[in-house]
């Protein structure tokens, strides 16, 4: 309990301590609102636009929602094919990682021109950024597997599918939420990229049209309230996790 405290007390003075650095140099040099605001001036614009922040952060949400979902189940399943399969290791795995190997920048105008403008583009965008951690631990997961528990299982004569839902998923869900917990913080850049490159609404489509106008603290406001959906979502993974996290002994 006591390291805890510690450890919450340290992030705490480290946060103030930026702040003040922040808002004091700001201030000290006497720098243009237009190329930095203060900390305060942002508190004030976020206030002023939360009706608009709050509409524009359900979108971004909604996005990155559906765009990690079907990374997770597609990412499992593609994991799960790849290890069992010869055949689909030595064929899509390497399509996979040629596939993250692709500047996801470079394929959002591509995206956007296939998928338009609408809610399609962005989740795309989410599922593309999130996949390749969920294939990748997933895949180490099930590898990872003991040897010894695997022998144990064939010697009570188990069958191969409930070997593998009794013993390879359990060993392997640590592993998956790692990757579910760096997954997540892509998913929600891989949203905001969509918005930057065609959208009609999304906290990236309000940073590009607050920045447009020279409204750098409400850019800065929306910024904000990306670090702060991509920050609530990964302590939701870790959350979640441990409702199912463990070690093998």
């Amino acid at each position: 309990m006591t390291g805890t405290i510690r450890r919450a007390a340290e992030a705490l003075l480290f946060c103030v301590a930026l702040i003040i650095l922040w808002e004091g140099g700001v201030r000290l040099f006497e720098v243009k609102p237009y190329l930095l605001p203060s900390l305060s001036a942002i508190a004030e614009e976020t206030w002023r636009a939360r009706a608009q922040l709050w509409q524009h952060s359900l979108v971004t949400l909604g996005e990155v929602a559906l765009g990690f979902a079907f990374a997770t189940v597609l990412g499992v399943a593609l994991a799960a094919l790849i290890f069992f399969v010869p055949l689909a290791k030595r064929t899509l795995y390497p399509f996979v990682v040629a596939l993250q190997s692709i500047p996801k920048i470079g394929l959002a105008p591509i995206i956007v021109v296939w998928c338009g403008y609408g809610l399609a583009s962005k989740v795309t965008m989410a599922f593309l950024f999130a996949f390749f951690p969920i294939v990748i631990t997933t895949l180490g997961g099930l590898a990872s597997t003991p040897a010894h528990l695997e022998e144990h299982f064939r010697a009570l004569g188990a069958r191969p599918w409930a070997s593998f839902w009794r013993l390879r998923v359990p060993s392997a869900l640590p592993s998956f939420v790692d990757g579910a917990k760096v997954a997540m913080p892509l998913a929600v850049i891989g949203a905001i990229v969509g918005e930057f490159v065609g959208s009609n609404d999304g906290l990236g489509n309000l940073i590009l049209i607050a920045t447009g106008s020279s409204q750098t603290a409400l850019s800065f406001s929306a910024l904000l309230v990306v670090t702060g959906l991509s920050l609530a979502l990964f302590y939701l993974i870790e959350a979640l996790g441990r409702l199912v996290w463990w070690r093998q002994g």
